[in-house]
């Protein structure tokens, strides 16, 4: 099956950005311009599949798959996707945003200064939390890479409040 690449559809004039080696997960999305507060970093793009190719493409150790509805996801896992690049963080500095067409874009939460990684949280539920290690190494951070209404929960099971080096 042969997959075209998507055209995207700008909100604004895209900040700069560049893909480059990171401490937290191999390769890493960073800041080379100033991006301001709620502006739109980058569309997260790829390939729209049904959640049983979903859950197939998840056994499969996909780890870029999107929740996109109750019948669909979307599957990240393609060339054309540089934001498949931007790691987790438990303190994160984007957040993923769908909008009314089904697409998701990655907008910034505060203003991120030149030099500093991307990142969002990524919002795994807790089940098999142990399977999700998180290395972000901000204060915050709960030792897995889980979404934030499970941090709690996690600090009280004993997750680290912050990462010793």
């Amino acid at each position: 099956m042969s997959q075209s690449k998507p055209q995207p559809k700008s909100k604004s004039k895209p900040p700069k950005w560049e893909i480059r080696g990171s401490k937290i997960q191999g390769t890493g999305v960073w800041a080379s311009a100033q991006i301001r507060s709620k502006s739109y970093v980058l569309e997260y793009v790829g390939e729209m599949i049904d959640k049983k190719e979903s859950a197939k493409r998840c056994e499969d150790s996909n780890q870029y798959i999107f929740h996109v509805d109750d019948t669909h996801d979307l599957d990240g896992n393609v060339d054309w996707n540089p934001a498949r690049f931007i790691n987790h963080s438990c303190e994160p500095n984007c957040e993923a945003e769908q909008d009314d067409d089904n697409r998701i874009w990655i907008r910034a939460k505060r203003r991120i200064l030149v030099g500093e990684e991307l990142t969002f949280n990524y919002g795994y539920d807790i089940e098999d939390y142990r399977d999700h290690p998180c290395e972000c190494g901000s204060v915050q951070c709960v030792g897995y890479i889980v979404a934030v209404e499970h941090f709690e929960t996690l600090r009280q099971r004993g997750g680290r409040a912050s990462r010793v080096d």
